[in-house]
């Protein structure tokens, strides 16, 4: 090459490489002035809004509504912690939150046990669903949100709490003293054989040991059944939990050095990549994975890194879309930021991050706007809003009535009533729930009435058209609706009935039998799980799924 050539060739380089680096620094330095316009911009909002506005205003909780609106925006875990709520961080995320295994609620002025785990502390130190909590640690809880409660029963792993409950059905309070653990009970509370030849694992949460629990679960279900064909992992309702358990379950059935998921971040130093480690339990056995709309997180990683690997076959409902990564940062005066720092990836490259929320909560987004990718076979399969199942399966959805009468505590408080004095139900298999008069013998005295979205627009029907000066006949045609409405409404008992009887028949397990039992009878009638089996028997269906179309 010609000196002259060489030299125009390197000056056309390096004023490129210039050009390109004053265009980003032009890029950058217009951020920054734009971020440090809208700083200046909110400060004065601020200040003018703290001097002129007509009512005093506290300076702490306008700027916390502020920030967290800020916040919303963005996605519903990335959330603020201020000065007052810092101590309840504290214990959850630097002391060791340990669990104590109940969940409570606020119901009516009542906050009450509505949980209980098997073989946590607050199993074992007899407390019962039901229990009205009064005081923990001498400190009474009236007036007490169940968030404020739960703070203070959550503490340091083996440390002492007492409660003060009352129960129903007695008349003076009960202390219970409860040593904390660092367990949340059993996040595998049931497997066994559910049909010839075909194992079922339940996999609730991915919290300690959930990896270690699957394993042991698979080997047991081997030595029962020498003709093991193939297994059902079911991941219905799991939040998710600890990402290292989710690459430990990945790796009951997948070898190792195998890539499960990647992190992928603004900041690139901070990217990282996890493969699992271990020798499979079996990595050839038949697989079908359990989702549904609660399989989050951890839940997701799994059945989508068992989906693109085409390990085994997903099915049930899409899921509910978190692939997000949170760290947290001290930002002064004893305040933090949870932050979303940078998403999951799955082994096809993939993200099961929804990217859009409202109110909080998902947007499904159609399938035509989503990004397309291969598994390691070469489906396609697609990003961008959860795992899509392989095998779309109808969930069985509770009748409107069954909703109204839990989200109102109308069951749940007619069962507490119904287990006073109960000590036992006799054996789980033999249970059934069928005393229907008593429970509308409740119902009646419990007052329960509910609004749906048909009363809704009958009264703003009603409204508008007074508003627009309609004649009578169209006021009185909307009473006749209303009345029709109230009778078919009062109907949906009886037309529901058997529904009814199973929700309260639930229940009753749950505090009797706790999780496990309530996994058992549900699985009696499960519609999916013999959907998931009958693909498990069928060799030719089961390889189609997999096999690229």
């Amino acid at each position: 090459m010609k000196p002259m050539k060489r030299k125009y060739i390197i000056l056309t380089t390096v004023s490129l490489v210039m050009v390109i680096g004053i265009a980003a620094t032009t890029i950058q330095n217009s951020r920054y002035f734009d971020i440090i316009k809208n700083l200046e911009i909110f400060s004065n909002l601020y200040k003018e809004v703290n001097a002129n506005y007509v009512d005093e205003i506290d300076p702490n909780k306008i700027m916390k509504v502020g920030i967290d609106a800020m916040l919303a925006t963005l996605d519903p875990f990335t959330n603020y912690f201020s000065e007052s709520q810092i101590e309840g961080w504290r214990f959850k995320n630097e002391e060791g939150e340990a669990s104590s295994g109940l969940r409570i609620k606020k119901i009516g002025e009542d906050l009450v046990i509505t949980k209980i785990i098997e073989d946590s502390p607050a199993f074992e130190s007899g407390l019962r669903v039901g229990d009205l909590i009064k005081s923990v640690n001498g400190a009474s809880t009236i007036e007490r949100s169940p968030e404020d409660v739960m703070d203070i029963i959550s503490g340091i792993p083996g440390s002492e709490m007492n409660l003060d409950i009352m129960r129903p059905g007695e008349n003076e309070l009960i202390n219970k003293t409860i040593i904390r653990g660092g367990m949340d009970g059993k996040n595998v509370p049931y497997s066994g054989i559910v049909a010839g030849g075909i194992g079922y694992i339940s996999l609730t949460t991915f919290t300690r040991e959930a990896g270690r629990n699957v394993a042991n679960a698979l080997r047991d279900l081997k030595t029962e059944s020498s003709d093991l064909n193939g297994v059902i992992l079911d991941l219905r309702g799991n939040g998710g939990g600890l990402l290292r358990e989710a690459i430990n379950v990945c790796n009951v059935f997948i070898p190792a050095e195998e890539t499960v998921v990647t992190t992928r971040s603004k900041v690139v130093e901070a990217d990282n990549s996890y493969k699992t480690r271990n020798e499979p339990v079996d990595q050839n056995i038949k697989l079908v994975v359990l989702i549904d709309e609660n399989s989050a997180s951890a839940s997701e990683i799994v059945s989508g890194v068992m989906q693109d690997l085409d390990r085994g076959v997903v099915a049930g409902q899409l899921s509910y879309g978190k692939g997000l990564v949170q760290n947290t940062f001290d930002i002064g005066y004893n305040a933090k930021v949870k932050l979303t720092t940078s998403k999951y990836y799955i082994p096809s490259g993939r993200c099961i991050q929804s990217v859009e929320y409202k109110n909080g909560e998902r947007v499904h987004i159609p399938d035509d706007q989503r990004a397309k990718f291969q598994t390691r076979a070469g489906r396609t399969v697609l990003d961008g809003g959860g795992v899509k199942p392989d095998v779309a399966l109808e969930a069985e959805k509770d009748p409107l009535i069954v909703k109204k009468l839990s989200k109102q505590n109308i069951l749940f408080n007619f069962v507490t009533r119904y287990c006073i004095g109960l000590d036992s139900i006799g054996p789980l298999e033999d249970f059934h729930f069928t005393d229907f008069d008593a429970f509308t013998k409740y119902l009646k005295e419990s007052g329960f009435t509910y609004e749906t979205e048909t009363d809704e627009a009958l009264t703003n029907l009603q409204s508008v058209a007074e508003k627009e000066a309609y004649s009578g006949e169209v006021a009185k045609q909307v009473d006749q609706l209303k009345v029709q409405v109230e009778k078919e409404k009062a109907s949906q008992i009886n037309t529901y009935r058997k529904e009814i009887l199973l929700a309260i028949e639930r229940e009753i397990i749950s505090r009797y039998y706790y999780e496990t039992g309530l996994v058992k009878h549900q699985l009696k009638n499960d519609p999916e799980l013999a959907a998931a089996i009958k693909i498990l028997n069928n060799d030719k269906e089961y390889k189609t799924i997999l096999s690229v179309n």
